[in-house]
């Protein structure tokens, strides 16, 4: 195992990620980790399992360990985490989802190390609740209306953290593009309208209300043609649906792509029929890909899409509405731009990846800096005990290098 991150200028940080799927929990995490100061933190992260993610992270300069997250962790994994914490000299963790957050709290709690659970969706689950109050870990949410919820449940203002996620708005920005993969590959012509979905085909997504709405669209609108990008276990039965429906001609399913910033420049449209989110990352790279957004009113949804400014918004559920909004978007086309542009120009000042990780640096550096100035002492401790000859064998020469760190 290296020990490249135990530089005790810098502050060490274990992330703990409870899955390792593509998500955007995982997305978030990378774009933490690739942006955090190389000169000021030191990153270790545990994966449950080798995966693409583990893949991207070390290649971003993380050290990656493996170890099993069930909801009952095993003592091995308990215990390989506090002898991760000692060996790396970590000042700070930060758990993400409930099994993450419960490996973190109890090495934690061994090792007197301050832990924060980061919760990604819209509710805190028992776990991350019961967590806090017996292990006294901080609790960081992503939209406002996961903080006032975390505060009915009675949790701690003073350690509760509202970040809201961010977008690079250098990477995803407005770049039309007509005759892109996505169009090439179902034949799109480039007048021809196009909405998207992106994400995973679950339940929680709304990938049927989705394909409801583009029913609704296309009775009045047989020229528009829809895509899913995304893939999920629900895939055969939306496949079936549009056999069913006979919508084959007008809806495309994409399945994963990797270019995102291109996928958004071949959409007219964002549609995000979610009945569950938090702080969406797709909603805020198509804002700032300049597409104008009909969403569903979820979660931290609505702190992002202002309602007749920057897209239009239904409740979950309601896809006659949100193929309405569509509709009415397309009949518009001035709108659209209006709406596109407004959306961008929010994203760049209010929900910006720079900002966001400014504000979590902030947070790691305060909760890390008791235990970062302990361990610096110790550090400096020893290395003036083994230069005064008063080591163990008595020698002024000593190999710092081999000093054992204080914990």
């Amino acid at each position: 195992m290296s020990s490249n991150n135990a530089n005790p200028s810098r502050t060490q940080v274990l992330q703990v990620v409870g899955n390792a799927i593509v998500g955007g929990m995982e997305t978030c995490v990378l774009r933490l980790v690739e942006r955090l100061p190389q000169d000021r933190f030191g990153v270790t992260v545990l994966c449950p399992y080798e995966s693409t993610l583990a893949d991207q992270l070390r290649a971003l300069g993380a050290e990656v360990v493996i170890t099993p997250m069930p909801e009952n962790p095993p003592w091995c994994s308990i215990q390989l985490a506090c002898s991760l914490i000692k060996a790396k000299g970590i000042d700070i963790i930060q758990a993400h989802m409930s099994n993450a957050h419960l490996l973190a709290a109890l090495a934690g709690k061994l090792t007197g190390t301050p832990v924060i659970g980061t919760v990604h969706g819209r509710q805190l689950s028992t776990t991350d609740l019961e967590l806090h109050r017996l292990a006294g870990t901080h609790i960081s949410v992503v939209c406002q209306q996961t903080y006032f919820h975390a505060l009915g449940l009675g949790v701690n203002q003073a350690q509760l953290h509202c970040i809201p996620n961010g977008v690079d708005v250098n990477i995803f920005k407005p770049l039309k593009c007509r005759d892109g993969a996505i169009r090439q590959r179902f034949s799109i012509a480039a007048e021809v309208p196009l909405i998207g979905f992106v994400g995973r085909l679950t339940h929680e997504k709304g990938p049927t209300d989705f394909l409801r709405a583009a029913m609704v669209v296309h009775h009045a609108r047989p020229d528009v043609h829809f895509v899913l990008v995304g893939e999920g276990p629900m895939l055969v039965q939306l496949e079936d649906f549009v056999a069913q429906y006979h919508l084959n001609g007008v809806v495309h399913f994409a399945g994963l792509q990797t270019d995102m910033p291109l996928v958004y420049s071949e959409l007219d449209a964002l549609a995000s029929t979610s009945y569950s989110e938090a702080m969406p990352l797709v909603v805020m790279e198509a804002m700032a890909s300049g597409l104008p957004i009909v969403a569903t009113r979820v979660g931290g949804v609505p702190d992002l899409v202002q309602h007749g400014v920057t897209g239009l918004m239904a409740d979950g559920g309601d896809f006659e509405l949100i193929g309405r909004h569509l509709l009415q978007i397309l009949q518009h086309p001035d709108q659209m731009a209006d709406m596109g542009a407004l959306g961008r120009q929010r994203t760049q000042e209010r929900f910006s990846l720079d900002r966001s990780v400014d504000s979590t640096v902030q947070l790691l550096t305060r909760l890390s800096q008791t235990r970062a100035d302990h361990r610096r002492m110790a550090t400096a401790s020893d290395a003036k005990i083994l230069i005064n000859g008063n080591g163990s064998n008595g020698s002024a020469n000593t190999d710092l290098r081999h000093a054992a760190p204080r914990f």
